[in-house]
């Protein structure tokens, strides 16, 4: 490069670089990594740590200040919310690119989501209503954006960044097993909203300490990094609240005319989150900006988005059935120690934090001898539908349903689910980028995230039949479906390897 040319490039914009010195100033990694963990262990403890909660609140009885709903029906609204929350998070992706910028969507998404969690605590059902809608729209700003400015912290070519990220992943589900804890004996002993009221004191010291940290993250320039321009921003914005004020106005109306009921509600969002893929993959396979080999690409991501799907399908079911299932009919208690039945639910982060750093020491050991991205989501499958399967022993065989399991059956359940979402959740993430168009790079996040509002809007259906049916039925179906769809995941292997060439 010739003198001139170096003097009339300019200088790097330091809001989009971390400062030199801290470059390795966290365990060798960028300081910034510690603010962006920071932040998503209070945002996974204040979101897991009320989801441990919310179906409890939502069955318990009036008198005792829940909502009096039945079982299935807690189970399914529940569910409507997770998929509320990602499909909001596809809308995040592109705000932050084209609007706000990763850093203001990310602090706006954290405010947000304080807010709807200091709603909750107010002991009234509008206010938790109120809440929910708050905790989805901060949580579809925030949780997209949030791994993307991880990547920025460091170049394309930096050694550390497999690492940065397992220690940012590591944080998400210490965070995941703190907040059941904490939430859980706060909403039993004390009541439900005691426990929102810690979710929401949780959210704010990981707001705060982003706030104090955000000179160490790059790409916290004021502006978005693919900025409409001014004209369009204008318009854009003006739509966005003009269509958010007309969906709230029909949806209160409807309601107030009784025909939007909550079960209608929960329709609606399943419907939208089966519609919501269908046509985000006939754009990409019609696009003119994709090329034929990318669409050869596409027809085994498929096969993975729906593996992706029924995998999830029984994950989320973690913090609905399974709670529920432990809060009537599993042992609280060890050696004499009485625990609340929502602290299962945080044996599922415990054994994520303690199993991911040896799947990938596995990995790393076999080198290319390691199993196909392929195998390893059919794998992670198939451990999801044994957690289920594993679950028809305990429940069968009882006169009536006042029988008591023994804590290690849904331990042993939960390990087996936290071992499958390592396998599913690391590999499809990356067969996501390898194989997703690159017209379409920026929005791959997006893609994954409609893999999982789709599971969570089959959940809110199929969770309605949780109470109607057997519980050996209902788990043993769910269970045998779910190996069923891993074992053809398998099958169809040769075909995945040639068309997924030269992923791997």
């Amino acid at each position: 490069m010739s003198r001139t040319q170096a003097e009339a490039e300019p200088p790097p914009d330091p809001s989009t670089e971390p400062p030199p010195g801290d470059d390795h100033a966290f365990f060798g990694q960028p300081r910034g990594l510690l603010t962006l963990s920071g932040l998503e262990v209070w945002e996974r403890f204040s979101f897991l740590g009320m989801q441990a909660i919310l179906v409890l609140y939502f069955a318990d009885s009036v008198g005792h200040d829940g909502m009096g709903m039945d079982s299935g029906t807690a189970a399914s609204v529940s569910a409507a919310y997770g998929t509320l929350v990602y499909l909001v998070s596809v809308a995040g992706g592109w705000l932050a690119d084209r609007i706000l910028g990763s850093y203001r969507a990310v602090l706006w998404g954290g405010i947000l989501i304080a807010c709807g969690h200091y709603s909750m605590a107010v002991p009234t059902a509008t206010m938790t209503w109120v809440g929910l809608g708050l905790i989805s729209a901060g949580t579809g700003l925030l949780k997209p954006n949030v791994a993307s400015m991880v990547g920025k912290l460091y170049r394309t070519d930096d050694d550390r960044r497999d690492a940065g990220f397992a220690l940012y992943y590591m944080a998400i589900n210490v965070g995941a097993f703190a907040g059941p804890l904490i939430t859980g004996w706060l909403g039993e002993h004390r009541g439900w909203h005691w426990g929102f009221s810690a979710a929401a004191i949780g959210m704010t010291f990981g707001l705060v300490q982003y706030v104090l940290g955000r000179r160490h993250l790059a790409g916290r320039k004021a502006t978005a990094e693919f900025a409409l321009p001014r004209d369009a921003m204008r318009r854009a914005v003006f739509l966005i609240v003009v269509g958010f004020v007309a969906v709230a106005v029909v949806g209160g109306l409807l309601a107030a005319v009784g025909w939007l009921t909550m079960d209608r509600f929960v329709d609606l969002l399943t419907l939208i989150s089966v519609i919501a893929p269908a046509v985000y993959f006939a754009v990409m396979f019609r696009s003119p900006r994709v090329t034929a080999e990318e669409r050869g690409h596409l027809k085994p991501y498929i096969v993975l988005f729906l593996a992706s799907v029924v995998f999830n399908f029984i994950l989320f079911q973690a913090y609905s059935t399974m709670i529920l299932l432990a809060s009537t009919n599993a042992e609280t208690s060890i050696l004499g120690f009485t625990f609340p039945a929502s602290w299962y639910a945080s044996a599922l982060g415990a054994f994520e934090v303690a199993l991911a750093p040896v799947v990938a020491a596995v990995w790393a050991k076999m080198g290319h001898g390691q199993p196909h991205a392929s195998d390893k989501i059919a794998f992670g499958v198939i451990l999801g539908g044994l957690s289920f399967l594993l679950m028809v022993l305990p429940t069968s065989g009882h006169s009536d349903d006042t029988y008591k399991m023994a804590v290690w059956w849904i331990v042993g359940s939960y390990l087996l689910l936290g071992l499958g979402d390592i396998l599913v959740e690391t590999s499809g993430m990356s067969a996501t980028t390898k194989l997703a168009p690159k017209a379409f790079a920026s929005q791959t996040m997006s893609l994954w995230f409609l893999s999982l509002a789709l599971a969570n809007g089959i959940q809110a259906q199929t969770v309605k039949l949780y109470g109607e049916v057997s519980n050996p039925a209902y788990f043993g179906v769910n269970g045998a479906i779910a190996v069923a769809a891993g074992v053809a995941v398998i099958l169809l292997a040769p075909w995945l390897r040639r068309t997924m060439h030269p992923v791997h």
